[in-house]
């Protein structure tokens, strides 16, 4: 069986290794060919030629030569070459804000239907497709006025982009898909297939040095509300300082030393931060590992740290969560994505609101409470493995397979 996959990634475009990458290694065992048509990369010259790359023997990604307001133009025209030369059996669609790919995919359905290939072709009568909707943007919360417009398009939209998809995939049991039954989503074809695949051998307990107090791990965008983590740390570090400062006999009710935090991952909003930094004097308080090299130097930090926080407005996951989860790292989460379904409060994962007093409070209560962190990080990690890398990978896999012998 063949695939063809519509994405908005440019990781493997672009040569690098992250999740996707390491998904499409295992994932393209149960496939004979997967083909992946994704946009341009940034340094690529809008007067080249679209290029295609091979990173496993099987999975060919073609990067298109177009901006990206001519996405659809692309995905059009090379799912049509695709399915010329390969007659794949299925394709997915990765459907996001501002809907190129949706559009896209739409108009290769369309095409390839009353097409003279498509309609001599044996797969005429089950040829799929499928949307996969990793989070709704700006829900629960916007982070700003971009991810609120984009919340309001979709609610007007996702109806009609899903309506000709023979199944819409979401990655978590409830927020999306009660999201996308509400606004006139097909709840029949609503699958939930989870999209987080932890590689257990690397995301495990280790017994090392806690080094830091707090790891914080993403993208530096203003929808992971970083700034309500290091609001949260700016008031945890003057209550130590007055406390210091007034010479008090009594231990802190915090740490007894001054309080760490490490953040991993870079962005556009990093020169904020460090203003933020300077100008609250938490240089000291707050370090930066940018991204890091590798899944294990990722795991190690996790080990590092007594928690995780993860205060983000919106989410289909978290993914990290569920690597510190597995590192056996109690984590502090907004209720968004994968965590609604698998967190239970205080048992194993603390919900936090998005405001900075609830943050500091929960911090302060996990920090000091040496039972109820270990109690958390132990069935954390218990709620973790069901996402094992390859058992997850093969679900994933086998349920799309099985679309092709459904009506």
């Amino acid at each position: 069986m063949k695939l063809l996959m519509i994405t908005g990634d440019r990781s493997l475009a672009q040569g690098k290794k992250g999740p996707f990458y390491y998904m499409l290694e295992e994932f393209s065992k149960y496939w004979e060919r997967i083909d992946v048509i994704c946009p341009r990369i940034s340094n690529k010259r809008s007067d080249q030629t679209s290029q295609t790359n091979q990173p496993f023997s099987n999975v060919f990604i073609h990067s298109s030569n177009l901006s990206l307001i001519f996405q659809l133009w692309f995905i059009l025209k090379k799912g049509a070459e695709v399915f010329k030369q390969q007659k794949f059996d299925l394709f997915t669609v990765h459907s996001y804000p501002p809907f190129y790919n949706d559009i896209g995919g739409l108009l290769l359905y369309r095409s390839l239907r009353t097409s003279r290939i498509f309609q001599t072709s044996r797969t005429f009568q089950t040829f799929p497709y499928v949307s996969e909707i990793m989070h709704i943007t700006g829900y629960p919360k916007s982070g700003n006025f971009k991810e609120w417009f984009y919340k309001i398009l979709t609610k007007i939209f996702i109806k009609y982009f899903t309506k000709n998809a023979k199944a819409i995939r979401v990655i978590n049991q409830t927020q999306v898909s009660e999201f996308l039954v509400k606004y006139g989503v097909d709840k029949e074809k609503i699958k939930y297939i989870p999209a987080f695949y932890i590689d257990l051998n690397v995301f495990s307990p280790l017994n090392l040095e806690k080094k830091y107090d707090i790891v914080f791990s993403g993208r530096l965008v203003k929808n992971k509300g970083i700034f309500l983590l290091l609001k949260a740390i700016k008031n945890i570090t003057q209550a130590q300082r007055s406390n210091i400062s007034n010479n008090s006999n009594k231990r802190s009710d915090l740490t007894s030393t001054a309080i760490k935090l490490i953040i991993i991952g870079d962005g556009p909003l990093k020169p904020k931060i460090e203003k933020f930094i300077k100008k609250n004097n938490l240089q000291k308080n707050v370090e930066f590992s940018g991204w890091l090299p590798t899944i294990n130097d990722v795991a190690k930090i996790y080990n590092q740290s007594k928690i995780m926080v993860m205060p983000s407005f919106n989410e289909g996951g978290p993914r990290v969560t569920l690597e510190a989860m597995a590192c056996r790292v109690p984590v502090l989460t907004s209720r968004i994505g994968i965590m609604n379904d698998i967190i239970k409060d205080s048992v194993n994962g603390i919900f936090i609101d998005w405001t900075v007093e609830d943050i500091t409070n929960k911090i302060m209560l996990l920090l000091k409470d040496n039972n109820l962190r270990e109690k958390i990080a132990e069935n954390g990690y218990e709620s973790v493995q069901q996402f094992e890398q390859k058992k997850a990978i093969k679900n994933y896999a086998e349920q799309y397979q099985t679309l092709l012998h459904t009506s």
